[in-house]
């Protein structure tokens, strides 16, 4: 049996060639998007590990299921980039990595907000150039500050307990409360009700119908002004262009994302030598007050290592029959 990974990185080959191997499992990998003019690099191949930015639109599956594949592993926790409906139609398993390190992309996100806050990029690049002034490097203490955490599952759970850990005050969202998280003393509120209270604001959900655009320009308006965002879930949980507007009048104080609606074409390649097609992302990289990584809050060893493993093993359980993490439509 033979599995093609698409978007395939040197850390992802080796992450996926030092895991347990799977017995009579070829592994190939491409560093190509999978896309409907990739597809037809997979005939042969029963099973296709995609990444997050990979099609699996309905055309792309149709061709993929027509050259012979039958199972669609992804290598992430979101789902959001497949259309069930449609694999199910043509007879394909999906399964998924539903947890790999939460630890890695909370840690992440409180990067971003140390970073923020204390203006670390500036202060890098000043000093690189003589420049030890530190005029306009004034940040604040996290101790006392209320932080809200939207989406509160392993990941948002992993951010609350660092963050008590400074001292903050919790304030959560998410439809389904988590006890773990409240014996931490965090409050449950409406997310209109967080969006005002907190001071610094993590989104951790995933994305579906009803968190798409969850950050709006009515949600920002509501932001105490000079508020912090971090966004380390899916680029689509927030309407970038009126993030802009926010940014220019103030409303918005920081701005910390490692995900952005548009990075399929961007994200995960140099393109240092090119000029930025993009203009809403060029706009916001113009901000001094703005981080923008490159989707890296899961790029960790750990986080790398139990990606391979689980991903393998849902390969093996469901090669014998008895597959494991499905997603379904």
């Amino acid at each position: 049996m033979r599995a093609l990974f698409y978007s395939s990185q040197p850390y992802d080959q080796d992450s996926f060639n030092q895991a347990p191997a799977v017995p009579g499992l070829e592994l190939h990998f491409q560093p190509a998007r999978l896309s409907e003019d990739t597809a037809p690099l997979a005939e042969g191949h029963e099973v296709v590990c995609a990444f997050i930015n990979d099609d699996l639109s309905a055309p792309v599956l149709e061709r993929l299921a027509a050259a012979g594949t039958r199972l669609i592993a992804l290598r992430s926790a979101g789902y959001n980039h497949v259309d069930l409906p449609a694999a199910k139609r043509l007879g394909l398993t999906v399964v998924r990595v539903p947890a790999y390190s939460p630890h890695a992309v909370a840690e992440h996100a409180v990067a971003l907000i140390l970073a923020l806050n204390r203006r670390l990029h500036r202060a890098y690049n000043r000093t690189r150039e003589g420049d030890f002034s530190l005029h306009g490097l004034t940040g604040f203490d996290l101790h006392g500050k209320t932080v809200g955490v939207v989406g509160t599952g392993q990941i948002g759970l992993a951010f609350a307990r660092i963050m008590a850990g400074f001292g903050c005050q919790l304030l959560a969202y998410d439809p389904y409360p988590n006890p773990q998280l409240e014996a931490l003393g965090a409050r449950y509120l409406a997310l209109p009700e967080l969006l005002r209270e907190a001071q610094i604001i993590s989104l951790h959900c995933p994305l579906t119908e009803h968190t798409r655009y969850l950050i709006n320009q009515q949600s920002l308006a509501t932001l105490q002004p000079g508020a912090m965002l971090i966004n380390t879930g899916r680029g689509a949980l927030v309407d970038t262009p009126a993030l802009i507007e926010a940014l220019k009048s103030g409303q918005l104080g920081y701005l910390g994302l490692d995900v952005y609606e548009e990075e399929a074409q961007i994200f995960f390649e140099d393109r240092s030598d090119l000029p930025l097609q993009d203009d809403v992302l060029a706009r916001l990289l113009t901000f001094p007050n703005v981080i923008v990584t490159a989707h890296q809050a899961f790029l960790t060893r750990e986080a790398l290592a139990a990606i391979a493993a689980t991903t393998l093993d849902n390969i093996a359980r469901w090669t014998a029959g008895n597959p494991q993490n499905l997603v379904e439509g």
